[in-house]
Formats: C-alpha cells, sequence, structure tokens
C-alpha cells in the first residue's frame, strides 16, 4: 500500500496542477504579459525574455536567467525549489529524431556536423516555441517537446501535430532538392507526470510516464519525412485520418500493439478539424 501524501505534498500537487493547466490566474496573467514582451530566449516556466529589448527590464524585476540552471529565471527556479514536485495532467508530447545521423556524421566533418545539429536546434526551438511548446531538451540528434494546457491551451494535441508538420517544412521535406536534413517525428498525448525532477541543482521542469516513452518509441520508427501520430493524439487534434495511412506498430519495450496514423511529407493536414 502507497503512504498517503502529506498534507504539505498534498498542497504543492494542487499548486502545480493549478499552474500547468493554466487554472492559477496570477501565473497565467503573468505569463500572458510576459509572451508581449520582445526577446529570445525566454523562461520555460514564465516565459520571460532572456535577450532583446525586454530583457533589461526582466532583470530588474528579478528575472534574469538564474545561474544554476539558465533554462528558468530565478524567481521561478525558487518557486521549483521551494515546491519540488509536480501533478499528473493530459498533455502532448512531440519527439523529433533526425535520421541517419551516424551515416551523415560519417560524410562530413566533425566542425560541418555540428553547424548541422546547430542549425536543426535552433530551427526546431522557433518552430516549436512558435506553436507554444516547452522544449525540454535537446539529446544528440533528438528533440523532446511538451504542449501543456496552460502554454498550449486545451488544444494542446492539435497544436503538437502542426508543430510536426512545420518541423518537416522547416527542415525542407517539402522542397524539390530534398531536406537539408533528414528527419521522422512521434506525436502522442495522454497522461503524463509534469513537474520539477532532480536534486535542488539540477531541477527541471520536464515530464515522465508512458506517454513519453510512447513518443519517443514513435520517433524513432517514423522514416525520414514521416509524423506517426497515435490515436489518442489524433482523436485529441479532431484529425480527419479517413485518408491516411494506418499502422500497427510493435514498439520496443510495449506489451501491445500501438495504432497510429501516418503524416507523410507532402501531405499537410489539418487539424482540428472533426
Amino acid at each position: 500500500m502507497e503512504p498517503e501524501p502529506s498534507p504539505q505534498s498534498a498542497a504543492s500537487g494542487e499548486m502545480w496542477r493549478a499552474i500547468l493547466m493554466g487554472t492559477d490566474r496570477r501565473y497565467a496573467r503573468a505569463r500572458r504579459v510576459l509572451q508581449r514582451l520582445p526577446g529570445h530566449p525566454r523562461c520555460k516556466m514564465c516565459a520571460a525574455p532572456f535577450g532583446g529589448i525586454g530583457a533589461p527590464l526582466m532583470r530588474l524585476v528579478g528575472r534574469r536567467r538564474w545561474p544554476k540552471n539558465p533554462k528558468y529565471c530565478g524567481m521561478c527556479f525558487s518557486l521549483l525549489q521551494a515546491n519540488h514536485g509536480g501533478a499528473e495532467i493530459e498533455c502532448s508530447l512531440l519527439f523529433a529524431d533526425v535520421r541517419g545521423s551516424t551515416t551523415l556524421a560519417e560524410g562530413i566533418t566533425p566542425a560541418q556536423f555540428s553547424r548541422l545539429m546547430a542549425r536543426f536546434y535552433e530551427t526546431a526551438t522557433d518552430v516549436l516555441v512558435e506553436r507554444d511548446a516547452i522544449v525540454d531538451k535537446f539529446v544528440g540528434d533528438e528533440v523532446m517537446a511538451l504542449f501543456i494546457p496552460a502554454v498550449a491551451g486545451e488544444r494542446h494535441a492539435q497544436r503538437a501535430v502542426d508543430a510536426a508538420q512545420g518541423l518537416l517544412r522547416a527542415t525542407g521535406h517539402e522542397d524539390a532538392e530534398g531536406p537539408w536534413l533528414p528527419i521522422g517525428a512521434g506525436v502522442h498525448t495522454g497522461t503524463a507526470f509534469v513537474g520539477s525532477v532532480g536534486d535542488t541543482l539540477q531541477t527541471e521542469i520536464t515530464a515522465l510516464g508512458d506517454v513519453v516513452n510512447t513518443a519517443a518509441r514513435l520517433a524513432s520508427s517514423a522514416a525520414g519525412g514521416e509524423i506517426l501520430v497515435t490515436d489518442a493524439a489524433a482523436s485529441a487534434a479532431g484529425l480527419d485520418a479517413s485518408a491516411l495511412e494506418h499502422r500497427q506498430l510493435e514498439l520496443k519495450g510495449k506489451s501491445m500493439a500501438t495504432d497510429v496514423i501516418v503524416i507523410a511529407v507532402g501531405r499537410d493536414v489539418a487539424v482540428g478539424t472533426v
């Protein structure tokens, strides 16, 4: 039997749920205001700009980059430290993976490969942030993005599918000469634990759970120029899949086959239509 949560941890969980779901009015209002200030990059939690003309004002009010974790401003990181934890919420995950990166790296110099990946990181960040994603992390040749209600709204699955299509376009998959970097992507929607994890000095906002693992496996299974979308994500996104390819995948580590819908390069699909 699991121990009952303490009153303190229960209160922390309620606070996290309110922030993540966008029902905490003060935090939601502050984020809307900060998003209007020009500048990039931004705090992963509150969207305070760390660069551009909005940055000096943020430094004055205590929202400069936190030195021990520059993904967050000092004010938000203090919140993470004071309220370590999170909450289970429905959200959408997007993973995008460079296909054939080993072969690609073998054919060019390390410096050239480094510049290519830097271009990918910058391009992916621009596409994802524009569509209200939290760019969780870049790991080697892969990007993980999180779409939560507080940031992406109730139609977070729709935003995730649209972001995946945007990534294919931005990496040149619709160009006549082919992509400058071949990628495949996976999108899944479900319940995940979202919150601050790690020790005090390494605390980060991230998502944990089966929904994360499934999205990662999908990206690994996608061919270059393909987006694999689970039935759950397609339904939540209002995706009309009647004319699209359907597959059943045996994903590594999964006990049952996963039903997915395939959005191929050149087949830009509208979301939010059903």
